[in-house]
């Protein structure tokens, strides 16, 4: 199992939990465990694998690289930045 599928497992069951009020933390476990053993659950994640393992998911992944690091990705991130600061600044006034 890849670290990506251990958070995705991860993420899943919290969210269940949350939606659950975090009482029924264990029936929620199983319910996500009992769907993942059905045949839906298993095409599921299979889908997800071929996505992420695939062309399109190699695709995706250097699209997003390049984005991250190109000239739009450093003037998203700034004014991100710019965001977060006058938001901040706002509250503090």
């Amino acid at each position: 199992m890849t670290d990506f599928e251990q958070q995705l497992r991860g993420w899943w069951a919290k969210l269940t939990a949350w939606l659950h009020g975090g009482q029924h933390t264990e029936k929620a476990r199983k319910a996500v465990t009992d769907f993942r053993d059905t045949e839906t659950g298993r095409k599921a994640e299979a889908a997800l694998r071929d996505l992420r393992d695939g062309e399109a998911g190699r695709k995706a992944k250097a699209a997003l690289a390049d984005l991250r690091d190109g000239e739009a990705g450093r003037k998203a991130k700034a004014a991100l930045r710019d965001l977060r600061d006058s938001a901040a600044n706002r509250t503090k006034s």
